[in-house]
């Protein structure tokens, strides 16, 4: 039975987008700066209010950009996958839709390889049944296509005679 597909709760993506937006909003303030600069080059008029304004821009948008990325973080791996909070089992839970993932992404590449196809068509797609024989002289099992005792070398024919007959 195969166990039930987790989604992220809704609660995390909402962090993951809520840190997203802060983080577009600090590259727009910070890299605003750069634009401003640009289009007061040579103008010292004011020239104080100006720099504290384009300072204040500058440094809370690389705050944004930083709060923004720890939310995203948070959001997508959830508080013990992303190391918030250390509790190993919790975070098993959090990241358990990306390992999952994972899996699922291997299955994919391995379908496209073709020697990895033939051999699951050739077995059904199911692993072929081994069947083991039992040597009649000392017990160890071997593969039915065996003649003799990978263990004592005695005939694994039904008509081998045993120890001490």
């Amino acid at each position: 039975m195969e166990p039930p597909r987790r989604q992220i709760p809704a609660g995390r993506k909402a962090i993951y987008y809520l840190g997203m937006g802060l983080t577009v909003l600090g590259v727009i303030s910070f890299v605003s700066t750069f634009f401003t600069f640009a289009a007061h080059f040579g103008d010292f008029s004011n020239f104080e209010e100006n720099a504290r304004s384009e300072m204040y821009r500058a440094f809370g948008g690389m705050a944004m950009i930083f709060i923004g990325a720890i939310l995203m973080g948070v959001g997508r791996a959830g508080p013990a996958g992303s190391g918030v909070l250390l509790d190993p089992q919790k975070a098993r839970e959090d990241l358990e839709p990306w390992n999952r993932m994972r899996g699922g992404m291997v299955n994919d590449a391995l379908s496209e390889i073709d020697a990895v196809t033939k051999v699951t068509d050739a077995l059904g797609g199911k692993a072929k049944e081994v069947i083991k024989v039992r040597c009649p002289r000392c017990g160890t099992l071997n593969d039915e296509t065996a003649r003799f005792c990978s263990h004592c070398g005695a005939p694994l024919t039904p008509a081998a005679p045993l120890a001490g007959q």
